[in-house]
């Protein structure tokens, strides 16, 4: 194959999708490579949804995109070995005409948008692994793939290739992953009714449920677990960062099978049928974390920059968007007969600069750092918010000046005052 092309994306995740929908939806000719058998071929998952990320590519999607359930209510729980303090947010307002958020099961989402990109004109072909990206002079001009006589030339290649993102390392444009950036996640999915799910979690047609969840059941480690109500199917998973993974030498399929085993989950899941198992990798470094973004004849975006917000654990949105602005450069400097180098492509940088992508991630730019000095947050203030409530809402006969004194003086002595404040302060400085 020696056709040029206006562009190429790499990759047929969400960032990939977004890139070659919304090049091939303004006439550019675009071609998308994916070395999976079909897009959504390596996610068997479920996850989260943002509805205006992908309504701003696809406005109306909602007519005939596969989507399990909306979200109405968002759970925060915070457990130790046998209990949870937790709270939570419940709106009828999210059964409006347009949710905000949706869970979907990515096999079938993924190939829904690819045959949104194929509709709008873009060339995808599958099974085709890139090797490596063809530069000349320092210029990304195309990509080299496994196929037979593999060299494609284009004007600008747009790599969305997952968390690895080895053609960026391979061609010298960031260095290795490091272990203290990446959360390893491993993932559930167990079969139950549709009736059990909605009369377990007090929901009925398409609503949905989200928990998020911290503490125990990470042994100490740098992590979250969550759970999803899809249509017929809830999601569990736990994910950590490898750092701490290597440290500790618990197994990742350890700590979900204790979390299926915690108290507050066995109830939940009971009586599911677990069909289906995924491990991936997720960039959790943050703003300090996001390589180069985008030189001479190249961008990146989604997983592939590091662009995930971990603390609210958003990231398909972030994919999405950025896709989205890669494509509206390459668009914008075709419409200006421009060429795509390094100095034009900064149009890419300065567009996710301000959008709520660098803003958010710029934000808790300095959580990450805290949080890996500071392990005690996931393991001794679980214990100590889940020992208060019980101490609190016992009725034993003792007065309760006497149990807020009892509470005051378990979290002294497990952190001392002087600890106290300044984890209160290194909390406060990270978030604002």
């Amino acid at each position: 194959m020696t056709e040029k092309f206006d562009a190429i994306v790499v990759g047929a995740g969400p960032a990939g999708n977004a890139a070659a929908y919304t090049l091939a939806s303004a006439g550019l000719d675009v071609l998308q490579l994916e070395r999976g058998e079909t897009p959504g071929t390596k996610n068997v998952q479920g996850a989260i949804l943002y509805s205006d990320a992908l309504e701003r590519i696809i406005p109306d999607f909602r007519n005939d995109a596969p989507l399990e359930r909306h979200v109405i209510e968002q759970r925060m729980w915070v457990l130790d070995e046998d209990s949870f303090i937790g709270t939570s947010y419940r709106s009828d307002a999210f059964n409006s005409e347009s949710p905000n958020r949706y869970t979907i099961l990515r096999a079938p989402f993924d190939k829904w948008f690819s045959e949104k990109v194929r509709a709008a004109g873009a060339l995808v072909i599958c099974e085709t692994t890139v090797t490596e990206l063809l530069q000349e002079n320092g210029r990304v001009v195309g990509v080299r793939t496994d196929r037979e006589d593999g060299d494609i030339y284009a004007d600008v290649v747009i790599l969305a290739d997952g968390v690895n993102s080895l053609l960026a390392k391979k061609a010298g444009f960031h260095g290795e992953l490091d272990p203290k950036n990446v959360a390893l996640a491993v993932k559930e999915i167990h079969f139950l009714s549709e009736e059990i799910i909605q009369s377990r979690f007090n929901i009925k047609g398409n609503e949905g449920v989200v928990i998020e969840i911290a503490g125990a059941v990470t042994h100490g480690m740098v992590g979250t677990a969550f759970l999803y109500t899809n249509r017929e199917s809830i999601t569990l998973g736990i994910g950590c960062l490898l750092s701490d993974f290597k440290k500790s030498g618990v197994a990742p399929y350890t700590l979900l099978e204790e979390l299926k085993n915690h108290p507050a989950i066995i109830p939940l899941i009971e009586g599911g049928e677990m069909k289906e198992y995924a491990a991936h990798l997720i960039p959790e470094g943050g703003y300090k974390a996001v390589p180069r973004l985008y030189g001479e004849g190249w961008m990146i975006a989604g997983d592939s920059a590091g662009l995930v917000n971990a603390v609210h654990r958003e990231g398909s949105n972030l994919a999405m968007t950025s896709g989205r602005l890669a494509a509206e450069t390459v668009i914008s400097l075709k419409g200006k007969g421009l060429p795509c180098t390094q100095a034009n492509l900064g149009i890419y940088k300065a567009a996710l600069d301000g959008s709520f992508v660098m803003k958010d991630l710029k934000k808790y730019r300095q959580l990450p750092e805290i949080l890996h000095g500071n392990p005690h947050f996931f393991s001794v203030y679980p214990q100590l918010l889940n020992r208060a409530a019980h101490t609190m809402l016992t009725v034993d006969g003792e007065d309760k000046h006497s149990k807020e004194k009892t509470v005051r003086n378990s979290f002294v002595e497990h952190r001392s005052l002087f600890g106290l404040v300044g984890d209160a302060f290194r909390m406060w400085r990270a978030t604002r």
